[in-house]
């Protein structure tokens, strides 16, 4: 509800996120948002629409929107991004406030290194990819795991032949 937080204010006449109710936004984005039954979770491509004036126009990413909410009002009019050309998130009158429901788009360097540059700060350039990252420290644990646990016995233990390579395990 980060996103929806942002606009002035959160309804949720059915009770879905505790007692019915509404509740104050941060008022950063003229819009409010009504929770809805039914989260809808989707794996999203798309390109940043940041203002022209800066950079990251059309910077690409990749994550996901996991929605249970209907969102309206004014900031939805200057939209943050495209995905499947349709508008997506909002950017505020003044391109001071920019907020989305897409989970992982600053674990893409380009689009990290765009909102960077929208925010004024320099892009280096350097922005880490996070998915390389994070299999450069699966490859660092699965070293340490082979280098200090006993296969043969972890084999035993599981009743898998030793002779089988552990990728193709197969029970006694």
């Amino acid at each position: 509800a980060g996103f929806q937080m942002l606009g002035q204010r959160v309804d949720d006449p059915d009770g879905l996120e505790g007692a019915a109710g509404s509740a104050e936004g941060l008022g950063l984005l003229a819009m409010s948002t009504t929770l809805v039954a039914g989260k809808q979770l989707q794996e999203v491509q798309g390109t940043l629409h940041l203002p022209p004036s800066k950079a990251g126009l059309g910077a690409a990413f990749s994550g996901y929107t996991m929605r249970n909410g209907v969102s309206q009002g004014a900031a939805l009019s200057h939209p943050l991004a495209q995905i499947n050309g349709r508008d997506q998130g909002a950017l505020s009158a003044d391109e001071q406030i920019a907020g989305t429901d897409v989970h992982g788009i600053f674990d893409q360097p380009a689009a990290c290194d765009a909102v960077l540059q929208w925010a004024g700060l320099e892009g280096s350039g350097r922005a880490v990819d996070y998915q390389q990252h994070r299999l450069a420290q699966l490859d660092r644990l699965a070293d340490q795991v082979e280098q200090h646990l006993d296969t043969d016995w972890l084999r035993a233990v599981l009743k898998l032949n030793p002779s089988t390579p552990s990728g193709a395990a197969k029970p006694l």
